[in-house]
């Protein structure tokens, strides 16, 4: 039996926020920090090895405003109890689904997915607590935010990881790529 991979591949600020109360993440984009250098795991080198993408209602509500859409060739499946709204233009791209993590791995590796991208902090939380995340790639962005949404809440389970690779970049960034311990 093939496995499914879940990873998360994620920026937050030095306090641990992944977006700010309202949800906003312009602070991500700010034109100070500059390029990050060729080092690390770049996001284009992870989605590359990506088949599906998982997050939660909020967050796709989030990137609905990106313009363009930037998970053209990447299916992405959005958790959620709701009828959701799928625009015209990504009704090919976006899946609905819902219940808990466990069956929603099993429904997109029945798919053919086996290697899922998790994203958005509950999400990310949720996919934790089951024990399906299986590596962490967070870059930590210099900026104390005071308040947010949180990468990780509190969890029921103490959860331990080894680190992979460390990257510091000049622009001062700092990426942690860690494996799950199972």
């Amino acid at each position: 039996m093939i496995k499914t991979k879940c990873s998360v591949y994620i920026a937050a600020s030095l306090d641990g926020f992944i977006a700010r109360p309202d949800g906003d993440i312009e602070w991500l984009h700010n034109p100070d920090y500059g390029p990050m250098g060729n080092d690390g795991l770049s996001y284009e080198q992870f989605i590359s090895g990506i088949d599906a993408l998982v997050m939660g209602r909020n967050t796709f509500e989030k990137v609905l405003e990106f313009d363009p859409w930037p998970y053209v060739s990447t299916p992405v499946a959005v958790l959620t109890s709701r009828p959701l709204e799928i625009p015209g233009k990504l009704e090919q791209k976006v899946i609905p689904v819902s219940g808990e993590p466990e069956k929603v791995v099993q429904e997109l590796a029945g798919k053919g997915f086996r290697n899922l991208y998790i994203d958005g902090g509950l999400t990310i939380q949720q996919f934790l607590e089951a024990g399906l995340i299986d590596k962490i790639t967070i870059t930590q962005i210099p900026v104390l935010l005071g308040d947010g949404i949180p990468l990780f809440g509190k969890m029921d389970n103490e959860t331990q990881l080894s680190l992979i690779d460390t990257t510091a970049y000049k622009n001062g960034f700092v990426q942690f790529r860690y494996e799950i311990r199972k």
